[in-house]
């Protein structure tokens, strides 16, 4: 079942959701339709072909290298700037991900994958991953993550201005 929450602080004026996903070929779809919808109704529609991209590819993998559910999670941080987060059952962090490795080695031109992690890494303002140990659920596995902004304000030249 897949299921969205909106969650609230009272010491924070920001929102996030979370999104329950199960293990199915069908999850970055649902992923990205529920991530479009919540960043409009937050009147971030600037970065939400970009959140899409980052949001579909950290889903993919999940669902391509963990073999169980996942759970993406969205918080605003403030600015108009965005956490895209993914829970996933396998504990392994791929690389560059798990920092131990600078640059992702380059993929064959006929590979079908091995490339949505370098779109991540490319696209977002910041991003990491670590292992989880057992919580409160008892769940372990880890979390990848991912920042992006709005883009930089064009000048009426087509420059981009600092």
């Amino acid at each position: 079942m897949v299921t969205v929450s909106p969650q609230k602080s009272d010491a924070s004026p920001s929102w996030a959701y979370a999104l329950q996903l199960p293990c199915d070929p069908l999850a970055p779809r649902v992923a990205r339709v529920t991530l479009r919808t919540v960043l409009r109704g937050h009147g971030m529609s600037g970065i939400v072909d970009a959140a899409e991209l980052l949001a579909s590819e950290l889903v993919t993998n999940a669902y391509r290298h963990s073999g169980g559910p996942a759970t993406l999670r969205l918080r605003a941080l403030g600015g108009s700037r965005l956490r895209i987060s993914v829970w996933d059952t396998d504990p392994h962090v791929p690389p560059p991900f798990d920092r131990r490795h600078g640059v992702l080695g380059p993929v064959p031109a006929g590979a079908d994958g091995g490339r949505g992690l370098f779109l991540v890494r490319h696209y977002a303002d910041a991003w990491g991953g670590h292992p989880l140990g057992d919580d409160l659920f008892g769940r372990n596995g880890k979390v990848l993550w991912c920042e992006l902004g709005p883009p930089p304000a064009a000048t009426p030249a087509g420059r981009v201005s600092a």
